[in-house]
């Protein structure tokens, strides 16, 4: 760790030669040490956005969902769910940083099992530029990391079962532990979403497909796992078929036909290049298409390249009769599996052209943390210039950093928290997460738009029938809440609006109205 990065990197291309066991090993504990140093200053990092910044949309709906533990919820499989529950439990809050403390941890573990198996399968300095690439990759080493998210156990829970099974299938006897441990890593990654899925399958493709290694599939130690890997899933199995299978319909019905879009692919990888960094989506696609050329003749690359390659593949595709708006970083947890490929393909650039990749890493380190410092300023003080007056919308900027705490004394002083008084209700899921999270879950909150998600299923609205509620419609009319839902009431009222504070100063005046006598 004591050891100059840049200097270490140096000495990357006589590595590639025949050095001695000795010298090998001491190179490859100062890249050990060197990639501690950027898993600890990484983490320090994310502390500090975690310190400085509020929930977010999905965050805040997840954290205030969570506070009900549950077999399962309606978007994604219970993991993240249990977590962040867990978490308001261990510390007694859910301050922004105390409650994402167990993803910023799981994030560091993810880039140690990372280095771990990209060391295991090709070399240190693989590992080095794979664990280099997974830190600057936005979409892993800022929201995956740092936010409260499937995708946090998802990754953690994916590069151990990757670790298990390599282990595993290295051992002609076989060695039960490995097996164990491939079994409970698939259900835990089962249990954090449901991307999990593609990836195992293509890790049986793999096996079944590979002379030396289909055997495994006809011992008890593949099956074990596999049934230890289904009983930890059996939670969500047994919530869906309770709740008339809402989890699979919803997902599912997210890729239903909605025209032909012939370019959609093209736009869906380019989005994904964005959410990676176009250096790294170019290393991750040159270390798979490395993968396949090799095919069988290397067990490690065929396993990666098909635990990789069918969810890359799925959600490129989809795109071309569904909308691919939001499936940019669906495909995540595949080009995760290609990690260890892009560090291998890395590593051998660096032995040819090492200063002119120091120089992009650096370069991109720099522009991650200053991107990363630029929210966190606006995340806390605001700084974007909007109109501040009384019936602004604000920003995009407002709705999701804004902290919406601001709204719960404005409230109290009416004396709408006070027992007894309106249930509060939104239009939006979204919205419903943010006012149930600022709220501290002190009075309910319910959803009355078609998307309700968990509130649907927690808190439907039906079984407030007869109350009267006091409605929060950010950037609606009166005219549009007649509309929507002047039948559901006996009439509906204008209140004194709200106004929610980024920075001190007015962002967003939101509509309040009250409906008097829900109708079921």
């Amino acid at each position: 760790m004591t050891r100059n990065i840049n200097t270490d990197l140096s000495h990357v291309e006589s590595l590639f030669g025949n050095p001695s066991p000795s010298l090998y090993e001491e190179r490859g504990r100062s890249v050990r040490g060197n990639v501690a140093f950027i898993i600890i200053a990484a983490t320090l990092i994310r502390l500090a956005f975690a310190l400085q910044t509020g929930l977010g949309v999905d965050e805040s709906y997840t954290v205030a969902t969570a506070r009900q533990l549950h077999l399962g919820y309606f978007d994604h499989p219970p993991l993240c769910w249990w977590l962040t529950w867990a978490a308001g439990r261990l510390f007694h809050s859910e301050a922004p940083a105390l409650i994402r403390l167990p993803f910023i941890a799981l994030f560091a573990l993810s880039s140690r099992l990372l280095y771990r198996l990209t060391e295991r399968l090709f070399s240190p300095q693989a590992g080095f530029w794979a664990v280099v690439a997974f830190t600057l990759a936005p979409v892993f080493g800022v929201t995956t990391a740092s936010w409260v998210l499937p995708d946090g156990p998802l990754v953690a829970a994916l590069l151990g079962f990757m670790i298990c099974l390599v282990e595993a299938t290295a051992w002609a006897g076989g060695r039960w532990r490995w097996w164990l441990g491939a079994g409970v890593c698939a259900g835990l990654a089962m249990l954090s979403k449901f991307t999990a899925l593609p990836i195992l399958a293509g890790a049986v493709a793999a096996l079944l497909l590979h002379p030396a290694k289909r055997h495994w599939l006809a011992r008890p130690q593949a099956w074990v796992a596999i049934a230890i890997a289904l009983a930890l899933f059996s939670p969500v199995i047994i919530w869906n078929a309770q709740h008339h299978w809402c989890s699979f319909a919803f997902q599912g019905g997210r890729a239903q036909a909605l025209g032909w879009h012939p370019l959609a692919p093209l736009k869906t990888l380019g989005g994904q290049a964005l959410f990676l960094l176009p250096w790294i989506w170019a290393a991750l696609a040159a270390g798979l298409v490395a993968a396949w050329r090799r095919g069988r003749r290397s067990w490690e690359s065929w396993l990666l390249a098909w635990c990789a390659t069918p969810t890359i593949a799925i959600f490129a595709l989809v795109g071309l009769w569904s909308n691919t708006r939001m499936l940019y970083h669906w495909a995540d947890a595949g080009y995760l599996m290609a990690f260890p490929l892009a560090g291998r393909w890395l590593a051998s650039f660096a032995a040819r052209h090492g200063p002119r990749l120091r120089q992009v890493g650096l370069a991109s380190a720099w522009f991650v943390v200053a991107a990363v410092a630029m929210v966190g300023a606006e995340a806390h003080w605001g700084l974007l210039p909007i109109s501040g007056r009384p019936g602004s919308r604000g920003s995009d900027a407002d709705f999701t950093l804004a902290d919406w705490s601001s709204l719960e004394p404005q409230m109290r002083a009416r004396g709408w928290l006070a027992a007894g008084g309106p249930v509060v209700a939104a239009l939006r899921w979204h919205i419903a997460g943010r006012l149930d999270y600022a709220l501290h879950g002190e009075v309910p909150v319910i959803c009355l738009g078609d998307d309700p998600r968990q509130y649907g299923i927690e808190r439907p609205a039906g079984a407030q029938a007869g109350r009267d509620l006091l409605i929060l419609a950010p950037g609606m009319s009166r005219e549009a809440i007649e509309h929507q839902l002047g039948v559901s009431f006996s009439r509906i009222d204008d209140a004194t609006p709200l106004y929610l504070l980024h920075g001190g100063r007015i962002a967003m005046e939101i509509p309040v109205y009250i409906g008097h006598s829900l109708k079921e």
